[in-house]
């Protein structure tokens, strides 16, 4: 009997790379062993890290939200004009983004003329407290002494004379930010630009009238000025006085009573003058080119004389209305006209 083959099984070849276990103490066991250096590493961002952030990285930040904040003016408006003092009005709006909730204290600013190299404020504003709202309105009345008469007419001067200029407004203060209770310095300091009265240019003069026969001293030219403000800046000057001239003579005085000039051209005040010599004018009038060309109408130049405000001499206004000339055209062979009731012609020279 044959013996049967005996079945081969197959073999098999297998080759595993396998990991050693971690072992199950290993993380834990050194956690426990090095627990102390783990604690000296909280413990230095504790004291060192945090502080450093609240002493050094909110401050920045602060200071940083406070210089992007934007400061719009509204009006300035100076009233009870007085030789050392007046009440200022300062409206005005702050723009942030809103994103820091903090709190400023209330601290006093100075405001320059910010093209001056020296800097030196010409008046104190007060600010009360305010936050960081995306928009707050700050409306600030009060008392202002004038500390540097030579600044604040400084001040007066540019307003006068520029079409635009720039104030600073200054001032250190503290903030403080929401969630902390320490108070971080910071410094407020917004440039702004204004626009100037250019010279009160645009000032007329009309419906005036003569009187030939007043005393010799007394008011004899007569008629209403309108006054363009072009600034932001409202004034209470009180009775103010202009030298007059007539191709660069001086003539005589004009007077504006009780003025106060707002922005806008409604200021509209009644106008009387002293003029030394009416056959002066009169004779200019008929010659020419002023019989003919210019109809009549003469250049007269108006600078500044005197400030009176409630029996005190404003040195600060009428300095500045001082340091130039301003031309008014005034139609005299109208005004003879309405006057008189007769025309000025051409003279025959």
């Amino acid at each position: 009997m044959d013996k049967q083959p005996e079945d081969k099984q197959p073999e098999y070849t297998q080759t595993e790379n396998v990991a050693d276990k971690p072992r199950k103490r290993g993380c834990a066991g050194h956690c426990l062993k090095f627990w102390w250096a783990y604690l000296i590493a909280v413990i230095v961002i504790v004291v060192i890290v945090v502080p450093v952030v609240i002493l050094v990285g909110v401050p920045k930040i602060a200071q940083q939200k406070l210089d992007h904040a934007e400061l719009i003016l509204d009006s300035i408006v100076m009233t009870n004009s007085r030789a050392q003092n007046f009440t200022m009005s300062i409206n005005t709006e702050i723009k942030s983004d809103g994103k820091v909730k903090a709190t400023i204290e209330p601290f006093e600013g100075v405001m320059y003329l910010e093209d001056l190299p020296e800097h030196q404020p010409f008046a104190k504003v007060h600010f009360p407290e305010t936050t960081s709202a995306k928009s707050q309105i700050i409306n600030i009345t009060q008392f202002t002494m004038i500390d540097d008469l030579d600044a604040f007419t400084t001040f007066n001067t540019w307003l006068l004379h520029n079409e635009t200029f720039r104030v600073t407004v200054e001032g250190d203060t503290k903030v403080h930010v929401k969630g902390i209770a320490r108070a971080y310095g910071v410094t407020f300091k917004k440039t702004i630009e204004m626009p100037g009265l250019r010279m009160l240019d645009g000032t007329t003069v009309t419906n005036t009238t003569v009187n030939a026969t007043a005393p010799k001293g007394q008011n004899n030219f007569f008629g209403t000025v309108r006054i363009p403000n072009y600034s932001k800046v409202a004034f209470e000057l009180g009775n103010t006085t202009f030298h007059n001239y007539l191709l660069d003579k001086e003539i005589g005085t004009v007077y504006l009573d009780n003025l106060s000039l707002k922005p806008g051209n409604d200021n509209v005040y009644p106008m009387r003058a002293t003029i030394d010599d009416l056959g002066y004018v009169t004779g200019l009038a008929v010659q020419k080119p002023y019989c003919d060309k210019l109809n009549g109408v003469l250049p007269f130049k108006l600078r500044g004389k005197s400030v009176i405000n409630h029996g005190e001499s404003l040195s600060y206004f009428a300095d500045a209305l001082a340091s130039g000339n301003q031309t008014v055209q005034i139609d005299i062979r109208g005004t003879v006209k309405r006057s008189m009731g007769f025309t000025l012609g051409c003279s025959d020279e």
